[in-house]
């Protein structure tokens, strides 16, 4: 096992904040009512589209719908790096992770530039690949980008494991028939992650290195 393949928000950048303004921005433009950030966390994972679906009444079956989507968008755009940061520990992680010799890649829901944008601004240094949602790339929990970000770093599932923080990082590794690490610093619980049929799972960053050490052990 040579290749640790990353999600994006929840797992490596505490994006919460600037998604849950976002939301509100939309929110209070089209009159209605504000959400909490917990609201906002049970509304991620499976990419923006859906974050709206879920933050407005009736859905996509809403008339404002495309037009509330688009003023979030907007606004996420311009503010997607206000408050966003790593979380504490990930950027020691990756680093000794770096220096062990694992190929890392990020895969996310949200929008493939900003994915790119995010991970060359943050993890530069380590992760050279990330893939996000494209209209050449189906989303998760799809397979889809964990093969196309193994592709580009050579490797393939039998050498990679999967760390998330969610039920479609989950479903996602089992699709792709990756080892799925499942962590609670992000957007869902233990209970949760427990519910949906995780395996490891990580209470902080510090504990990943070690645990990949225990399953490299057992192979």
């Amino acid at each position: 096992m040579d290749t640790i393949i990353f999600d994006l928000d929840g797992t490596l950048l505490d994006t919460l904040e600037d998604l849950t303004d976002s939301v509100n921005y939309a929110m209070e433009r089209f009159g209605l009512p504000a959400h909490t950030p917990d609201a906002v966390r049970g509304f991620v994972g499976n990419g923006v589209a859906k974050l709206i679906e879920r933050a407005i009444p009736q859905g996509v079956e809403n008339p404002s719908y495309e037009a509330i989507f688009e003023t979030f968008k907007e606004h996420y755009a311009k503010h997607c790096e206000d408050k966003t940061r790593p979380y504490e520990g990930i950027m020691e992680v990756l680093a000794l992770l770096k220096k062990q010799g694992y190929h890392l890649a990020i895969v996310s829901n949200k929008f493939d530039g900003a994915v790119k944008q995010l991970c060359k601004k943050y993890f530069g240094e380590y992760i050279s690949v990330a893939i996000g949602e494209s209209d050449q790339v189906k989303r998760k929990p799809a397979p889809d980008t964990v093969y196309q970000a193994l592709r580009e770093l050579g490797s393939e599932s039998s050498r990679a494991i999967y760390v998330g923080d969610s039920e479609v990082d989950l479903q996602t590794a089992q699709n792709a028939q990756l080892r799925c690490v499942s962590v609670t610093w992000g957007f869902r619980t233990k209970e949760q992650l427990l519910n949906a049929g995780a395996g490891p799972i990580i209470r902080t960053p510090q504990e990943l290195p070690e645990l990949l050490a225990r399953l490299q052990t057992e192979g």
